[in-house]
Formats: C-alpha cells, sequence, structure tokens
C-alpha cells in the first residue's frame, strides 16, 4: 500500500543522507563557523542581511515552486517506481551537494552570483552566456507562472487568504528584524494569523467580495485578449501577481520576500504533517483505500510525453536536483547566511522537506488518481485531468480523514498552490532584476537601481502574458532547469580542483544532467515542435505554426548554449586539474 511506499522512500532518503551526502559534503567542504559571512561583512539591509537559521530553513524551502507537486504527478504516467528512484537518487547525489556547496562557495566569494561564478572560475564569455541564458529562463519562467497562477488567483476562495498571508508576513519581517521578538513567538503568531485568513476566504463573505470583483462590467472581463487564450479576468489577476512580484524584487529582502516565503513555509509544513497523518490513520483505519492504483513502470515512452530519458528527469526537478536552487543559492541564500555552520541544516533541511512534498503528491495520485478519472488506464495510464487537481483532491481527501471540512481542505489546497507559485514569482522578478543588472549595469547604469530594473523586468513579463505566441515555451523550462543544475555542479567541480580536492562526485551529476537537459532540449524543438508542431500540423494557422516555429528557436539557442557553457568548463576543469600536477 501507499503507507509502505512512503515510508520506503523517506527510509531511503534518510540513510542515503547520512552515510553519503552528509559525510563528503563534511569532508570535501568543511564549514567554518569562524569565517565572516557576506551577510555580516557587507550588511545593507537590502540584498545582504544576517538571517535566523530557522527562518532561512523557511525562506530556502519556500523558494521552490510548483516543481515537486506537479512534476511527479505527470511523471507517474511512466509508472511510480522510476519517479520514486529518480527522487531518491537525484537528492541525495546532487540535489543536497548543488545546494549546499553552491552557498559555501558563494559566501566564500562575497556572495557572488553563478553568473560572477563563471567569469571567475571558467572565463568572461562563460559570464556573459550563462546570464543571457538566466535573463531569459527567468522571464519565460515568470510569463509562465503570470498565466498559469493568474486562473487559479481569481477563485473566490483564494485572495482573501493570500491577501492575509501577505500582511502576515510582513509583519513577521518587522518583528524579527525590528521589534528582535524570539522566533518561537513569531511562528506562533504567524501560525495563527495566517489560518485565521485561510479560513476567513472560505467564508461567504469573503467569496462575495471576489465575486463582485469578477463580474466587473457584467462579464466583459471574460472575454480573451492578446494572442492567446488569455481573458481580461486572468489578465486582471495577472496584475495583481505581478504587483505582488514587483515588491518583492524592489523592496530590501528582509521586508517582503524573506518573511513572506517564511510564513508561507510554516503553513506548507503545517499541511504537509496533517496530510500524512491523514494518510498513516487512513492506512489503518481503511477510511481512504490506500492501495496503489498505478503499475510501478507503465512504459518506456508515451506519445504525448516522449521517452522516459530524457523526459522523466526533466518534468521531475525539485525534490531531485534542480538548477533554480543553484540561483537561489548564490544570488540569495548566501548573502543571508548568519554563519557558515547553518548553511547544511538549511540547505540540506529544505532539499529533504521539498522530497518529503513530492512524495506526498506521488501518494496523492497513486491512491486516488485512477477511481478519480484523474489517470487513464486504458491509455497507459495518461493523465487526462490538471496535475493541480490531483493533488487538491489528495489533500482535501486525507484531510478529511483527520475531520477537516472537504470545503476548507480544498480552499487550503488551492491556497497552498498560489502561495508556491507566489513565493516563487517573488524570487523570479527579484533575481530578474539581479540578473540583468550584472549583464548590462556596465552599459546601462540605470538598470542598476532596484526599482527600473525590476520594472524592466514586469513589462517584459507582461508583454509575454499578453502576447501568448510564447505559450508552448513552458515545455523547455526542465530542460533549461537542469541544464543549470548541471553547469552549478560543474562550477563546484572546477572550485574543488583547485583546492586540490577530489572532484569527480560533482564531476559526472553535473555531465549526467548537462546532457539530459540538453537532450531534453533538443527532443522537444526539433521533435515535438518542429515535426509534429509545424511539419505535420501545418494545417492548424499561423498562429499555431508561429507559436512552435518560437518554441523551437528558443529551445535550440538554450541547447546551443548549453553545449557551449559544458565546453568551457571542461577546458576550465582540466586546466585546474592540470595545475595539480
Amino acid at each position: 500500500m501507499a503507507m509502505i511506499l512512503l515510508l520506503a522512500a523517506l527510509t531511503s532518503l534518510f540513510l542515503g543522507y547520512r552515510l553519503y551526502s552528509r559525510r563528503i559534503l563534511n569532508t570535501a567542504i568543511p564549514p567554518n563557523p569562524k569565517r565572516t559571512t557576506p551577510a555580516r561583512r557587507y550588511k545593507d539591509g537590502v540584498e545582504f542581511m544576517p538571517a535566523p537559521a530557522g527562518t532561512l530553513l523557511g525562506y530556502q524551502f519556500k523558494s521552490i515552486s510548483l516543481d515537486p507537486i506537479l512534476g511527479p504527478i505527470i511523471a507517474l504516467q511512466f509508472g511510480w517506481l522510476p519517479a520514486v528512484l529518480w527522487l531518491i537518487l537525484g537528492v541525495v547525489f546532487a540535489g543536497w551537494i548543488q545546494d549546499y556547496a553552491l552557498t559555501i562557495i558563494s559566501a566564500r566569494n562575497a556572495g557572488a552570483s553563478l553568473g560572477k561564478l563563471a567569469g571567475d572560475f571558467v572565463s568572461p564569455t562563460a559570464r556573459v552566456i550563462l546570464l543571457f541564458y538566466i535573463y531569459l529562463y527567468l522571464l519565460l519562467t515568470m510569463a509562465a507562472f503570470g498565466v498559469i497562477i493568474a486562473p487559479l488567483l481569481s477563485r473566490e476562495g483564494v485572495p482573501v487568504g493570500i491577501f492575509f498571508l501577505l500582511g502576515t508576513g510582513l509583519l513577521a519581517g518587522q518583528m524579527i528584524y525590528r521589534w528582535r521578538l524570539p522566533l518561537p513567538m513569531v511562528t506562533l503568531v504567524t501560525i495563527l494569523l495566517a489560518g485565521a485568513g485561510i479560513y476567513a476566504g472560505s467564508l461567504p463573505w469573503a467569496q462575495a467580495i471576489i465575486s463582485s470583483i469578477n463580474n466587473l462590467g457584467g462579464g466583459i472581463l471574460n472575454r480573451p485578449w492578446g494572442n492567446g487564450e488569455l481573458t481580461g479576468l486572468n489578465l486582471l489577476w495577472g496584475f495583481v501577481l505581478l504587483g505582488i512580484s514587483y515588491l518583492g524584487a524592489a523592496l530590501p529582502i528582509w521586508r517582503f520576500t524573506q518573511p513572506v516565503n517564511f510564513t508561507a513555509s510554516l503553513v506548507t509544513l503545517l499541511t504537509m504533517s496533517a496530510a500524512t497523518i491523514g494518510i498513516l490513520m487512513a492506512a489503518f483505519t481503511g477510511q481512504v483505500d490506500t492501495r496503489i492504483q498505478i503499475p510501478a513502470l507503465v512504459t518506456a515512452f508515451q506519445p504525448h510525453l516522449g521517452p522516459l530519458w530524457p523526459v522523466l528527469f526533466v518534468t521531475i526537478s525539485s525534490g531531485a536536483v534542480s538548477g533554480w536552487h543553484a540561483l537561489v543559492a548564490t544570488f540569495s541564500t548566501s548573502r543571508l547566511l548568519d554563519k557558515e555552520s547553518e548553511a547544511l541544516p538549511v540547505t540540506a533541511g529544505a532539499a529533504f522537506l521539498e522530497t518529503c512534498l513530492a512524495l506526498l503528491a506521488i501518494v496523492f495520485a497513486v491512491t486516488l488518481g485512477v477511481t478519480g478519472g484523474r489517470y487513464a488506464p486504458d491509455q497507459d495510464f495518461r493523465l487526462v485531468a490538471g496535475p493541480a487537481g490531483v493533488f487538491v483532491n489528495g489533500l482535501q481527501v486525507f484531510l478529511n480523514v483527520l475531520g477537516l471540512q472537504s470545503e476548507i481542505g480544498a480552499t487550503l489546497g488551492v491556497v497552498l498552490l498560489a502561495l508556491l507559485a507566489l513565493a516563487v514569482m517573488q524570487l523570479l522578478m527579484r533575481f530578474t532584476r539581479m540578473a540583468g543588472a550584472e549583464l548590462m549595469g556596465e552599459r546601462l547604469p540605470i538598470i542598476k537601481n532596484p526599482g527600473f530594473g525590476a520594472l524592466v523586468g514586469l513589462l517584459l513579463t507582461l508583454f509575454l502574458i499578453v502576447f501568448g505566441f510564447w505559450q508552448h515555451l513552458w515545455v523547455l523550462f526542465g530542460g533549461s532547469n537542469q541544464v543549470f543544475a548541471g553547469i552549478a555542479l560543474m562550477l563546484v567541480s572546477i572550485w574543488l580542483a583547485r583546492g586540490q580536492k577530489p572532484s569527480l562526485w560533482t564531476f559526472w551529476p553535473g555531465v549526467f544532467l548537462l546532457i539530459t537537459g540538453a537532450a531534453a532540449l533538443l527532443y522537444v524543438s526539433l521533435y515535438s515542435m518542429l515535426y509534429q508542431g509545424i511539419f505535420l500540423s501545418y494545417r492548424q494557422g499561423s498562429g499555431f505554426i508561429l507559436g512552435n516555429a518560437v518554441t523551437a528557436v528558443v529551445g535550440l539557442c538554450l541547447a546551443f548554449f548549453a553545449m557551449i557553457l559544458f565546453l568551457d568548463s571542461l577546458r576550465a576543469l582540466n586546466l585546474a586539474r592540470g595545475s595539480q600536477r
């Protein structure tokens, strides 16, 4: 049954960490608690600010996106065994290592970003290419989340709870950094206010307010805008999302982004704990059938997805290993770290929690997905409904085992998804502003201004949202994400080699991720977009062809840049190893 699967996976995860990850990291990259971190050396109250370890753990954990939820649910179409194995092996042999190592390396290089590290360790050309790659990746991801989450935010039971949580996050920042209140007290107040906000969002009066907004102009907002399927209503809530993201990008990190993400992490952790207890109770009481409904292995090729390799390994990123974490570690976590000794519990703790969240999503899907009509057994267990609905339904069912009303459970599930997306959108906009300043700041000094740099990122994102030819580009995110992870591990390998330390344990995972990510980009670009999307579907219309053509061009460019970075990194690594002889 699913309970045994969950417990076996968690046990494997714990043993892998104890026997491999922690031992290697403490031997090869031991923390130095006496070393002054950039957060203390350059403390400016904007980017550099020492954070309590508990707060930073919550921030690091909540800096994930929807990947640990949606990715595994989609990947189950290949069977649950490949998904579970990749989660465990990915986080043990690459995920923890990348997050911890880059945090330490960045902290020891004055809080340098991933682009700056590429310039120092590889070449100035690698720095420019990587920063351009990062900027494009961040913009596309922001636009994708804007379109995906705007309809979610328009649901009547969601916005009030979200606004409550944002206000609670602002209060938490004030309590931690200005009033210097104890973290346990802040945590208790935050949980109580957040819970009250989510409950308020499920009440009729709150839903009536949102309903009146959605019905402005007699339904005029339901008309389509732009070139895609975006409606005026979704665009309205998209503006709200972008406005919140702008605040996260322009304000000092302690004021908004970090405490908001910390608040959201508390809600997520409580929900995960309650759902886990619900699963265990359901298994023992029989209140819910927890037998596994999806085979361990379904197929090695899903026609609508592609082959198991490389598709599964880019479909599941956060929870296993994700290049996005490399950006969080260097752009943010290394600049908030109070002591180097806190790096391992923060990064390893967050990675472990992400994997647990992904495993919960798998349990929801394998126990309720088939009987709930989400997966079609007669189509090789194809996912025939949205993955977000699979998660919300599972959360609703297992929280109901604990006595929580189904309506509140459903509201909590949707709010949780919106929170996950909103938390990462703040960082996406913030990192877009920072990457733009690094990339163009010397030639265009005004881009270094936080407010202006964030505004440029917001306007470019809005353009991509409204003019919907970009919509197919979301399939490329997974590939580019794993390319980031591969590059990040290659940089760690170069740093280790320069210090005359063994580097093969980071080199080979980096090579695997680079090749896998590039293969996914090429598969989507050449086969899915050019061959299937244009050659076989040329009668679909000019808009359809344009969308596929743009996707193919961007994917091929990303794959080309990935190969250049890979070759450049190999050259730098060989030079570093040669200097040891």
